[in-house]
């Protein structure tokens, strides 16, 4: 088989992987019981009253990464919540850099949530482990740890095949509002050839994925604003614009008949698919049934021509996030209202520039408006998108690495939603990578999150495999 081939088939179990499967099965109890103590620490980085907990995670993982092995683990203060660095140079002074990322900060729970257990004192049940983090990130990041250490102990090195970073931010769970400043400080330390990603899953526990891709995001808010105050219907309506008929008009202009964002200038520069990416697509087993029930929705709806993988995954959307405006107590209030408001977000694709949407959607805002509507438009900061092409060959270590784990083929998905790594893209100047072991039912930010332990430790061993494949296939970074 050709060692560049993207799908992965299934792998003999030869003596590398018995020596790797052997050195995990032996280390599992106390990889398990450091991975425990890391999740009873509440690192919520959302409630300041755990300020103090996200720091004595911070400084947990440091302490447990020098002991791992790494020469350099430090923790990085922020305006906010620290991040954690380590570094481990190989001896190869042309192996390519990769740097980790991940968090260590956790969503708020509690056990009144619906928890069957309090969330912060793990838990195996049927052999799963239950607690806050466990999938989202913190057992994630801990798989690097043991995996690492198989690597190093299998091949007889006393060093990474790759220069191995890893950054593990305290915010994500708060929306990373300094991490880009960090990287952006920190650039020099963080240089890299590229990112892995382990804050993504796969798409089941028979199906091992690796991730190309993820949209980035733009948001606004447009407040319409007509009579200075409420002014009476009777008297007025009907003679002076109303803002909250204005705000109706404008939402109902965001799309064209073919569900297709009606902004001009927003499709500017996309990457489209390709029809070998489409085939992939199409090769998952998708049940559109099961995922609108995940979705609680009862039909799909979308931009015409594209599956419903492909709307979620590689395609542009605009959403009306909230429209509100006027009276909305009980019984009726006859009135021209002064104001309204709309909340937009996009998601925006390989090739779409945020600063670009965000002019289109100013000028075409002002357009909707009529005479006597005056508009006042905020945008939040933006996500840049990211999207790897399938033929890069750091993206085929990671599937050859996965495929010896699993010993099955691996397909390719995308992700919907938006997050930090492209900020590291666009900084660092760097192809993101994406790998993850969590499925959808480890439930993130729901009640009872759990990671399934069989899938934890192949996250072990796809990555003791990664870092000498990645030395082997690309000894110097293009």
């Amino acid at each position: 088989m050709r060692a560049d081939r993207l799908m992965t088939m299934s792998h003999p179990v030869d003596s590398d992987v018995s020596a790797v499967r052997t050195y995990i099965e032996q280390h599992r109890a106390a990889f398990l019981d450091d991975l425990a103590e890391w999740l009873r620490i509440p690192s919520v980085s959302a409630q300041p009253e755990h300020g103090p907990d996200v720091c004595r995670s911070a400084d947990w993982l440091a302490a447990k990464l020098r002991e791992t092995g790494f020469p350099t683990a430090e923790v990085w203060e922020t305006p906010g919540a620290p991040a954690v660095f380590a570094e481990w140079p190989a001896d190869d002074p042309a192996a390519p850099t990769v740097l980790v990322y991940g968090h260590h900060d956790v969503q708020p729970a509690a056990r009144e949530d619906g928890w069957d257990s309090d969330p912060f004192e793990p838990v195996v049940r049927d052999n799963r482990l239950y607690a806050r983090g466990a999938a989202d990130d913190k057992g994630q990041v801990f798989f690097h740890t043991l995996g690492v250490r198989a690597h190093l102990a299998t091949t007889g090195r006393s060093a990474p095949a790759v220069n191995l970073k890893l950054l593990v931010e305290g915010e994500e769970e708060s929306g990373s509002p300094h991490f880009r400043a960090l990287v952006e400080e920190r650039a020099h330390l963080l240089t890299a050839d590229t990112v892995i990603v382990s804050d993504t899953g796969m798409w089941a526990e028979d199906t091992p994925t690796v991730c190309t891709g993820m949209r980035g995001l733009a948001e606004c808010e447009i407040r319409l604003h007509g009579p200075d105050q409420d002014i009476h219907s009777g008297s007025f309506g009907g003679a002076v614009p109303n803002p909250a008929t204005a705000a109706a008009r404008l939402v109902a202009a965001l799309h064209d008949e073919h569900a297709r964002v009606a902004v001009p200038g927003f499709y500017d520069g996309i990457v489209e698919l390709t029809d070998r990416e489409r085939e992939l697509f199409a090769e998952l087993p998708f049940d559109e049934e099961q995922w609108l029930r995940t979705a609680k929705s009862h039909a799909t709806h979308g931009e015409s021509g594209h599956t419903t993988l492909e709307r979620v995954w590689a395609r542009p959307t605009a959403e009306v996030n909230g429209i509100g405006g006027g009276y909305q107590g009980p019984g009726s209030k006859t009135i021209v209202p002064s104001s309204a408001m709309v909340k937009l977000s996009f998601r925006l694709v390989a090739g779409q520039d945020p600063g670009h949407i965000e002019k289109a959607v100013r000028a075409w805002a002002a357009e909707q408006a009529p005479a006597g509507i005056r508009q006042e438009i905020t945008f939040a900061a933006a996500t840049r998108p990211c999207l790897t092409p399938l033929d890069h060959p750091a993206l085929q270590s990671v599937v050859r690495a996965m495929g010896r784990a699993f010993g099955k083929p691996v397909r390719f998905t995308r992700e919907g939603g938006s997050g930090p790594a492209a900020d590291l893209q666009e900084v660092l100047g760097a192809p993101v990578l994406f790998l993850g072991i969590s499925v959808p039912s480890d439930g993130w930010h729901a009640p009872n999150e759990k990671v399934e332990l069989d899938l934890l430790l192949k996250g072990v061993e796809t990555a003791a495999y990664l870092w000498g494949d990645l030395a082997e296939h690309w000894s110097h970074a293009p």
